[in-house]
């Protein structure tokens, strides 16, 4: 315990010497940082997943990010969970190539909602860490995250935050010149991946705007530093005999290739009123699940398990910005999805998983009468889910979710006031096994800031979220191929309930900008899935069970330009951010947790090209549950160039390198963490043109 506060205390000490470092660049001429007060635009930005009044990224107490431009362009990855990694209180679960979904804040699985364009992904993600969500960012434009309890705008399954996915697919608005759009082509070397991904929007004879984009995507199986296995189990096999001493680097993995491709179709009506548009996209990826996943024993007689996914899917958005009764703005949302996957076991179809469902939302925005602003809606989901083959661990349910929800906003001169309500009602009913049950939920929030002037905004947020159990927590029973483990639902798994607190103090303009986030929060029935240690037909079992819990942590971050002449600068950033996740009632850690990771980056741009280094250091994890191993830290080092050869054209050369050392890297976060290391060395290039 004492060395794990020294780690934490020395790490946020560094954060600040650090950036204490580049204080004097505030004594730079002030007049110049007038003129540019923000070098980093992003934290003017609006968030629109962070509140239906469309609140500035500044002026949001929770902790948020955004990705958009070159900066998503560098972050492209085969996966979500790769792609978001590296933002603040970031992680993923780390499942190969095909299936790795994000964790914000040690939190994953039904407490984080995937979002595309503001509606759920529809997909079987949540189930299985093997399961990919039903979408990429091939096509995206930009990505907002909020980090901590989201559940007032999306419900009781986004406890523990939201990753909103805003693609275009349905355009909002006409392009200035008739047509708008990209064509990217990308190469890796690790993987030897090959990618191809293209859009555009064209404004028709009359109010029309019509949107196409697809992407395309192939990998091999993916390279490695080191061994398979995690040091502790391959010494465990060496004595068995099991395999030589010695590790080679350049190691693959196998059965860790992957497929993917996506299109999809829009048409929007776009008026001085407003927008209202629909667009049908198909998505399909075929990858490997690594052997050995689950750490079973891995008969002679158990092959290779690849997942073939499919998903079919119809939305619906628009926007009426005209009065009436007391509101300004009309929003609506509704997505419908048909996906499925199979397990293919070597080559042979196996388990199915079926999900038809369909979201739908309507927000209403209020008039603002005087410091009054705010916003009422309701919320509606249905999932039709099944699971097919001998090795069905889940009967057929139907879930549905009713919610309503307001928010409202105070605002007087420096002062600010928020507050929220939602109530929803979940039923979840499997006829199979003559299971029918309601949940009714009650979640809350208040918040309140002040601007202290020169840029800086320090506030206060305090939540009660209230998330019902989903059908897989309750009713699983029964072995999962494709993890290894049999998985074991609680029936009699009662609501969790989340008592908790945000401190955030936010720095914009002037030469040093910044925020830092203190969060806690104190769970009553906290669900998660454990290793029980017992073994059912041959794999270990992994159980769904409750218990009292807590999470607290930090985040922070920092930038300052080091330098700045004209159209050139050089810019530093920093970041630390630290989670520690305990069970209250047995006074012990809580699995699959990330560890204290800083995070640190420099680059120079000038209007031709920008190079950026980082470095991303992780502590070894050593608070790990009962039949869990600890974890290495690493070190990680990545470089790229982004360089525009045609000063009038909108084209962009992209060279990366990552993992430069070819660092063995292992996540405490991942069920594989002891038999699949993540890639080693890439050398990337992609060429991106505009039109």
């Amino acid at each position: 315990m004492r060395e794990e506060k020294a780690k934490v205390w020395l790490a946020a000490a560094l954060m600040g010497g650090l950036m204490a470092s580049a204080l004097p660049a505030m004594a730079q001429d002030v007049q110049v940082a007038a003129a540019n007060p923000h070098s980093h635009d992003d934290v003017e930005e609006i968030v629109v997943t962070a509140s239906p009044l469309g609140a500035r990224q500044f002026d949001v107490l929770q902790g948020t990010s955004v990705l958009s431009g070159e900066a998503l362009e560098r972050s492209l990855s085969t996966t979500l969970g790769a792609a978001l990694a590296n933002l603040p209180g970031m992680s993923q679960t780390g499942f190969g190539q095909g299936a790795s979904r994000p964790i914000i804040r040690g939190q994953g699985g039904d407490r984080i909602r995937i979002l595309s364009g503001g509606i759920g992904s529809i997909d079987a993600s949540t189930t299985s860490p093997d399961h990919a969500p039903a979408l990429d960012l091939a096509t995206a434009k930009r990505v907002e995250v909020v980090r901590g309890p989201a559940t007032l705008m999306y419900g009781s399954n986004a406890v523990g935050g939201v990753i909103n996915v805003l693609d275009g697919r349905i355009p909002i608005a006409a392009p200035k010149d008739g047509v708008d759009g990209f064509a990217r082509i990308g190469v890796g070397s690790n993987a030897h991946e090959r990618s191809l991904a293209a859009g555009m929007d064209a404004k028709l004879d009359s109010p029309l705007v019509v949107h196409v984009d697809g992407f395309w995507r192939q990998t091999d199986n993916y390279k490695f530093p080191g061994t398979l296995e995690s040091a502790r189990l391959r010494a465990q096999e060496v004595a068995q005999g099991k395999t030589d001493a010695d590790g080679q680097d350049g190691h693959k993995v196998p059965n860790s290739s992957l497929t993917q491709k996506g299109a999809t179709g829009g048409l929007s009506y776009v008026a001085d009123w407003g927008f209202l548009g629909a667009s049908v996209s198909r998505l399909e990826s075929n990858y490997g699940v690594p052997p050995d996943a689950g750490g079973g024993d891995g008969g002679e007689d158990e092959g290779p398990v690849r997942i073939d996914l499919g998903q079919t899917r119809v939305d619906l958005m628009g926007e009426v910005n005209q009065p009436f009764l007391v509101f300004d703005t009309t929003r609506v949302r509704f997505g419908w999805a048909d996906y499925k996957h199979t397990e293919l076991e070597d080559g042979a179809p196996g388990t199915q998983f079926l999900n038809k469902g369909w979201e739908g939302r309507l927000e209403l925005v209020q008039h603002q009468y005087g410091a009054l602003s705010g916003a009422v809606g309701v919320q509606a989901s249905q999932r039709d889910f099944q699971a097919i083959g001998e090795e069905a661990f889940l009967p057929p349910s139907k879930t549905v979710q009713v919610g309503g929800f307001t928010v409202q906003r105070l605002d007087f001169g420096p002062w600010a006031l928020e507050g929220g309500l939602r109530l929803e009602q979940q039923n979840i009913k499997a006829d199979s096994i003559n299971y029918d049950r309601d949940f009714t939920m009650v979640s809350l929030s208040a918040g309140a800031s002040y601007k202290l002037g020169d840029g800086w905004l320090a506030g206060i947020s305090l939540s009660r979220s209230e998330r019902a159990p989903n059908a897989e927590e309750l009713l699983s029973d029964g072995a999962h191929l494709a993890t290894g483990t049999y998985e074991l639902g609680d029936r009699t798994l009662g609501k969790e309930t989340g008592l908790g607190g945000e401190l955030t103090l936010k720095k914009t303009g002037g030469p040093i900008t910044g925020s830092a986030n203190l969060f806690l929060t104190d769970y009553d029935k906290y669900i998660y899935e454990r290793y029980t240690g017992e073994q059912r037909n041959g794999v270990p079992v992994a159980a769904f069970s409750a218990t009292d819990a807590r999470f607290w942590g930090f985040e922070l971050e920092a930038a300052t330009d080091l330098f700045r002449q004209q159209d050139q600068r050089v810019t530093l950033d920093a970041g630390l951010d630290y989670v520690r996740a305990e069970d209250t009632t047995t006074k012990t850690d809580l699995p699959r947790i990330p560890p204290l990771t800083f995070k640190t980056g420099l680059e120079y741009a000038q209007s031709s090209f920008s190079t950026r280094v980082e470095m991303v250091w992780a502590d070894s994890q050593n608070k790990t549950s009962a039949f869990e191993l600890p974890t290495d830290g690493y070190t990680l080092f990545n470089a790229s160039l982004d360089w525009h050869p045609i000063a009038d054209r909108d084209v962009t050369m992209l060279f990366e390198v990552r993992n430069i050392t070819n660092e063995e890297v292992r996540l405490s976060t991942s069920f594989l963490k002891d038999r699949l290391p993540q890639p080693g060395r890439d050398f990337r290039m992609a060429l991106k043109m505009g039109y």
